[in-house]
């Protein structure tokens, strides 16, 4: 007898391409976790199954393999952000999102029949080196998160950062200055 997961597996690949809905995969799957199989799938072995949060033609409970899944050993995967961690971010951050400032249990602003829920999210990406600890991490909602996939180009270095104050004229470093004496005080 088959798992749930490998159950999940055969039906995607008998639909490549196709629109499958959250009833055909609850069948399938014959157990009540089915959707946390297809998290697995998604993130542990990479198979390029895509919801309405990666594909705005798709309704929520609407899933689509978009095309072959890797083979087995192609896909390299890197451990989860911790439980503890996600809490430290989370905690660090006031429940907020730091791109949007929306904050969780709110109401959605592109669906506000929904609530606001919130990811981890790398500042630099992992794609881009960044790695998974705190200073690297912050509080993003879904809309948020979703737009800002494997796009946000990594933050000015201080080196950048410092040859821009050094150009700036003596009026714009005062105001700098002025800035960062009531950010962090005298």
């Amino acid at each position: 007898m088959s798992s749930a997961k490998d159950r999940l597996k055969k039906f995607f690949l008998e639909h490549i391409g196709e629109v499958v809905t959250k009833e055909q995969l609850s069948e399938v799957a014959s157990v009540t976790e089915w959707a946390r199989r297809v998290r697995e799938i998604r993130s542990e072995e990479g198979w390029p199954i895509y919801t309405h949060h990666d594909d705005s033609s798709l309704r929520p409970g609407e899933y689509l393999l978009v095309s072959e899944p890797p083979k087995p050993g192609e896909y390299k995967f890197s451990r989860p952000i911790s439980a503890a961690l996600r809490a430290q971010v989370l905690e660090r951050d006031g429940y907020i999102c730091q791109m949007c400032g929306a904050g969780a249990g709110e109401a959605d602003a592109v669906d506000p029949t929904r609530t606001v829920r919130l990811h981890i999210g790398h500042i630099v990406d992992r794609s881009h080196g960044g790695q998974s600890i705190l200073s690297n991490l912050r509080a993003l909602c879904s809309t948020c998160n979703q737009g800002a996939k494997d796009l946000v180009q990594e933050p000015p270095s201080w080196t950048w950062l410092l040859g821009r104050v050094r150009v700036s004229s003596v009026e714009d470093q005062r105001k700098l200055l002025e800035w960062l004496r009531r950010k962090f005080g005298d």
